[in-house]
C-alpha cells in the first residue's frame, strides 16, 4: 500500500513499498489532495503490475504516457517506469511546426490559411523560427502579448492569441509538448468597439453610388449598404439563379457561417433600393453568365482600396471598419421597420451578435427622442366646461408637472366652509 504525506511547506511526497520490502518515495510537489490521490492510486496500480508481472491496464498505461517529464524521472528513479524514449518534442521547432500544421488543414478556406500564417510570423518574429516548442511558457506567451500590443490593435492581438492558442493545442493533442502555454489566457475574442460604429447615411450613399465607375461598382456597394451582404464573401458568391424577381428574394450563400447546420444560406429580400442596380446588371451581363459580379472577381483583396478611392473620388472622408459599418447601418436601419428576429434572420446572424456588433446607436434616434418630447408638450385648459388639450406657444412656459397639476380654474371652483377648518366644539 501506498501513502501520502505533506511537510510544513505543503510539499507532498507519496510512500511505498516496493517487491523488496523497501520504502521508496516519490515527491510530486504542491499539488490538490485531489490530485495526489490520483497519482497514488495510479503508482498503486504500477506496483501492483511489477509484482504480478501483468500488464498495464490501458488507463494506466495512457496515464503514465502523458505525465510531465518530471515526474516521468522521479518514478524511473525509484524503479516505477522505464525511461522514456526520446520524444519528438525535444527536436520539433515552432516555424516547422506551424508550417506542417498548416499544410495538413486541408479543410480550411483560403482566408483561414492566411490568418494562420500571419499568426505564424508574428511567433517566429518574437521567439525566432527554431525555438523549441516545449520551451515556450506560459510566460512567454505573455510576453508575446504584450509585445503584440506595441505593434497592433487590442482585437487583432486578441485575435493572434486565440489562433495562437489553436496551433499549440493541435501540438498538445500530438503529444508534442506536456501543455498549452496559451491554455489560460483570457481575452482571446474579439470585443465590440463603439468608437469605430459609423452611420453611412443614404445621403451618403447616394455619393458613393454616384462616383462608383460602373454599374457592377454601384451593385457591390448597393448589395453591402442596402442588403446587408457579407463583402466580399457573400457578394462574389451571388449567382443569377440564386436572384428570384419573381417572389422579391435573394438566396444568399455563407461561406462564413456554412459550416454551422442550416447557416449555409438565406433568403434577403429584393429591396428597391437593390432592384435597380440588379436590373441594370442583368441587362448588362453577358449571356450564360453565372455570376452577378464578374469583373472584381480575381480582385476581391483590393475591393476595400477600390472603395477608399472611390469615397476620396465622392469628396467624402473614409470610415472606419469599410464594409462592416454599412452592413451594420443596414441592420439598424431595418430593424426600425421590422422585428429583430426577422432582421437577423436576413443578415445571418443572431440577435446576440447584432446587438453586440451591429445595431448602433445614432444622431436620429436622440433627434427623435427630443422632437417627440416637445411636441408632446401639451398645457390642460377647460371650454366650456370640458377639459381639452393644446399645445404650448413657443413664449410660454409648460408645467412642471404636466401630468400631475390640476387646472387652476378647476381649483377655483371649490368652495371654503363658512367656519373655516377647524372642527367645532360645544361647551
Amino acid at each position: 500500500m501506498a501513502s501520502i504525506s505533506t511537510d510544513t511547506n505543503g510539499n507532498r511526497k507519496i510512500q511505498f513499498s516496493d517487491g523488496n520490502g523497501q520504502r521508496k518515495i516519490v515527491r510530486i510537489g504542491k499539488l490538490p489532495m485531489k490530485a495526489a490521490e490520483t497519482i497514488l492510486a495510479k503508482i498503486e496500480a504500477l506496483v501492483e503490475a511489477k509484482l504480478s508481472r501483468s500488464p498495464l491496464a490501458p488507463e494506466v498505461a495512457a496515464w503514465v504516457g502523458e505525465i510531465p517529464d518530471v515526474l516521468a524521472k522521479r518514478m524511473v528513479a525509484v524503479g516505477l517506469i522505464a525511461p522514456r524514449a526520446k520524444r519528438q518534442e525535444d527536436t520539433t521547432k515552432l516555424g516547422e511546426f506551424i508550417d506542417a500544421y498548416v499544410d495538413s488543414r486541408t479543410d480550411v478556406k483560403l482566408r483561414t490559411r492566411i490568418n494562420l500564417l500571419q499568426v505564424r510570423r508574428h511567433l517566429v518574429a518574437h521567439f525566432g523560427e527554431n525555438k523549441p516548442l516545449r520551451d515556450v511558457t506560459p510566460g512567454d506567451s505573455d510576453e508575446w502579448r504584450r509585445w503584440m500590443l506595441t505593434k497592433l490593435g487590442d482585437n487583432t492581438v486578441r485575435r493572434h492569441c486565440g489562433r495562437a492558442k489553436q496551433l499549440f493545442r493541435a501540438a498538445l493533442r500530438k503529444r508534442l509538448i506536456v501543455e498549452n502555454p496559451f491554455a489560460d489566457m483570457k481575452g482571446c475574442a474579439v470585443q465590440a468597439n463603439k468608437l469605430r460604429e459609423h452611420f453611412i447615411s443614404r445621403d451618403v450613399a447616394a455619393q458613393v453610388i454616384a462616383a462608383c465607375p460602373d454599374n457592377e461598382w454601384r451593385l457591390i456597394f448597393a448589395l453591402a449598404r442596402f442588403g446587408g451582404l457579407r463583402t466580399p464573401s457573400e457578394t462574389l458568391t451571388l449567382r443569377w439563379a440564386d436572384v428570384d424577381w419573381e417572389r422579391g428574394r435573394l438566396l444568399i450563400r455563407s461561406p462564413k457561417t456554412e459550416h454551422h447546420e442550416g447557416k449555409d444560406s438565406r433568403l434577403v429580400p429584393i429591396f428597391p433600393e437593390l432592384r435597380t442596380h440588379l436590373e441594370m446588371a442583368w441587362d448588362q451581363a453577358v449571356e450564360g453568365a453565372e455570376f452577378v459580379v464578374t469583373r472584381y472577381r480575381d480582385c476581391n483583396a483590393n475591393l476595400r482600396t477600390q472603395l477608399l478611392r472611390i469615397i476620396d473620388k465622392a469628396g467624402l472622408t473614409a470610415w472606419p471598419k469599410l464594409f462592416q459599418n454599412l452592413r451594420s447601418t443596414r441592420e439598424t436601419e431595418l430593424t426600425e421597420t421590422f422585428p429583430l428576429h426577422v432582421v437577423t434572420a436576413w443578415l445571418g446572424n443572431s440577435q446576440l451578435i447584432a446587438a453586440k456588433h451591429y445595431l448602433q446607436v445614432t444622431d436620429d434616434h436622440f433627434q427623435k427622442a427630443t422632437h417627440n418630447q416637445t411636441h408632446s408638450a401639451a398645457e390642460m385648459s377647460e371650454t366650456d366646461g370640458k377639459t381639452v388639450i393644446r399645445p404650448i406657444r413657443e413664449n410660454e412656459k409648460g408645467p412642471v408637472f404636466p401630468g400631475l397639476s390640476a387646472s387652476c380654474t378647476l381649483l377655483h371652483k371649490i368652495s371654503v366652509p363658512p367656519r373655516g377648518f377647524e372642527p367645532l366644539y360645544w361647551d
